[in-house]
């Protein structure tokens, strides 16, 4: 079996590169060709360009025939690892209920009920639908189980997916210790982080003063710090229901990433843009909540590094659709076509600290998005329409274009 594939006839070659193709963010190359050579660890870009000898006289090429290709999406923050169904809570937010945080408790109940292969089922099924949307890299959090041993459990089983795995014991207060929340955060930082750590690369928490359920700034902090002191990374969920101090939080403890964003004061804004704290907007929660929202435009034009993500939860964003995202942030939040593909790719990477996905490079892996269509803009024009699959490299010679 030759280990070389070969792709010509891409009509239209994102890399996110500003160094290869037109020099812009997304590094276009029109009339582009592919050389991968495939082995036991993956997949590897040997030549991207324009000069197709380098693919023909090594291998018989697959011809795209006018189609575009671009970075694999990277989802940053997804909640892939749960049971259960609440689709009764959407119907009633959609006459009229506000979200407070309060239907995640019904998510834990189902999740601690299930067994450990139907859980790794569900997951398997989620990932294989995003993979068929485009998506090759995927952050998974805790957060369903929300006791010692449902969040190490939870966590295991993520890990078998994905090495972005983030625990989120501070999601929100179990219903057990709803009289005495400092009791749940002594357990989170204690005995919970322990158990959980070892299959965790990130540690999170829902900073948000406008839920009941969620965790003020003090002890968002003692949370953050104490998962940093046991090796973990800092992400932070923050500023979904209203102003408040996460931004700031995720800024002074150096997080890679704060997420949701939705309402974000003039300070915010500035402590973010002299950051390398990446806001990561989730347009997918403000169409399943009827809320506003965020300004993607005023943060780009601060100098803020934007990444989308899907946010798949039962709660409020039950999609795992990168493209769907795409799509509502050029319509909603003020972003381009460009930018919001940016975002989904490279911004993503950049939110996870990873340098080797996002973008394309030789010597890089071939994580590929193959488009129906001859332009990344189409993403965002034909909404809705599967138009984009992720393009694997491991099973026939050749990948399959559809």
């Amino acid at each position: 079996m030759n280990d070389l594939v070969g792709l010509v006839g891409i009509a239209e070659l994102v890399t996110n590169d500003p160094a290869q193709g037109d020099g812009s963010p997304l590094g276009l190359i029109p009339d582009a060709c592919l050389l991968v050579r495939r082995s036991d660890s993956g997949a590897e870009i040997v030549y991207l360009g324009r000069d197709h000898t380098q693919v023909t006289r090594n291998c018989e090429p697959v011809d795209l025939a006018g189609r575009a290709v671009v970075p694999g999406f990277v989802d940053s923050h997804t909640h892939l690892v749960f049971a259960g169904d609440r689709s009764a809570e959407f119907s009633a937010r959609m006459s009229g209920e506000p979200y407070t945080g309060g239907g995640i408790s019904s998510t834990v109940r189902a999740t601690r009920a299930a067994g450990d292969d139907e859980l790794r089922e569900l997951v398997h099924l989620r990932m294989a639908e995003m993979h068929r949307q485009g998506t090759t890299t995927v952050e998974i959090k805790s957060g369903y189980g929300l006791s010692v041993a449902e969040e190490s459990r939870l966590l295991r089983i993520a890990a078998e997916f994905t090495t972005e795995t983030t625990f989120l014991g501070g999601h929100v207060v179990p219903t057990e210790f709803a009289e005495d929340r400092d009791a749940y955060v002594d357990l989170v930082c204690g005995p919970m982080l322990t158990a959980a750590a070892p299959y965790a690369k990130w540690v999170d928490v829902f900073c948000e003063p406008h839920s009941a359920h969620a965790f003020d700034v003090d002890q968002s902090r003692e949370i953050l710090r104490t998962g940093i002191g046991a090796g973990l990374l800092p992400r932070v969920h923050a500023n979904q229901l209203g102003h408040g101090p996460g931004v700031q939080l995720a800024v002074e403890l150096g997080a890679a990433s704060v997420d949701h964003c939705t309402y974000l004061s003039d300070n915010d804004v500035a402590a973010l843009a002299a950051s390398t704290t990446v806001a990561t907007l989730l347009p997918g929660v403000e169409f399943a909540t009827r809320s506003p929202y965020p300004d993607g435009r005023r943060l780009l034009e601060q100098g803020v590094t934007v990444a989308l993500a899907s946010d798949c939860n039962p709660g409020t964003c039950y999609s795992s659709s990168i493209p769907f995202c795409i799509a509502l942030a050029v319509r909603e939040m003020g972003l381009t076509p460009g930018e919001a593909l940016w975002a989904a790719t490279a911004g993503a990477a950049q939110s996870l600290q990873r340098t080797d996905v996002g973008r394309l490079v030789v010597g890089g892996p071939a994580d590929l998005a193959l488009l129906q269509a001859p332009s990344y803009v189409h993403l965002a024009y034909r909404p809705g329409v599967p138009i984009v699959h992720a393009l694997t490299f491991d099973g026939p010679p050749t990948p399959a274009v559809a």
